[in-house]
């Protein structure tokens, strides 16, 4: 799978390691932006904000969006669920544990399954 495939698509699986390797790209991001936006803020004017940092930290958000959606969809079709399951994580309080659970640890089905084979 090319990374067009893994970032844009919603068709296919991925296993946990591909799952994990794109969350923690996109914490270690967030952790940079954060710490720009801290170390750029104005002691002595802290509403001031992180200006330029904090408009990337925005702009990036929005570029994630679509890639976390697509990566969790392929995550969903390797435990043979529907992508409709990434609703999940709405549901208060154990939405958001039952994703992670089912996307982190859960092994996905050996050999192909309705969404195609293993990646």
């Amino acid at each position: 799978m090319n990374w067009g495939q893994l970032l844009f698509s919603f068709d296919g699986r991925v296993g946990r390691s591909v799952y994990w390797g794109f969350t923690v790209a996109v914490i270690v991001l967030f952790c940079l932006l954060a710490g720009v936006m801290v170390m750029t803020t104005d002691v002595n004017n802290p509403q001031a904000g992180g200006g330029l940092a904090s408009i990337l930290m925005g702009i990036a958000g929005l570029l994630v969006i679509w890639p976390s959606l697509a990566v969790q969809a392929k995550r969903w079709h390797d435990v043979d669920k529907s992508a409709w399951w990434i609703l999940i994580a709405f549901v208060p309080f154990v939405g958001g544990l039952i994703a992670l659970v089912f996307n982190g640890f859960i092994p996905g089905t050996p050999g192909p399954n309705r969404y195609g084979n293993p990646s």
